[in-house]
């Protein structure tokens, strides 16, 4: 059985200021969302960073889900490989804003 995501970002930035939101981040979104285990982890990392590169989100929480990605086994080439496949589809400008913060995860 995979190990089960818990998140604190939520509480730790918002919590105070944004409780509600803070709550549905880490307790909604990571806390049940993460954790179901219909689909695996790898594959959910793989989508999140899929749906953040075609909206063109490429600021820290690209990069942590990249990293949350490498740590789940998506290897180099495999990073490689989705973020290629994804430009004909999102568009090539996204890819290479990805491709930055890939080559910064990956240490390149």
């Amino acid at each position: 059985m995979a190990e089960k995501i818990v998140q604190t970002a939520g509480r730790k930035a918002l919590g105070e200021f944004a409780p509600a939101f803070a709550h549905f981040n880490d307790d909604v979104l990571f806390g049940e969302n993460w954790n179901d285990p219909d689909i695996d982890i790898k594959t959910r990392c793989i989508i999140t960073v899929v749906a953040l590169m075609a909206q063109g989100i490429t600021d820290d929480s690209l990069k942590y889900h990249i990293e949350n990605a490498k740590k789940q086994g998506v290897s180099q080439k495999e990073m490689v490989a989705i973020i290629t496949h994804v430009a004909f589809y999102a568009g090539w400008p996204k890819a290479w804003a990805v491709f930055h913060l890939a080559k910064e995860v990956y240490g390149e």
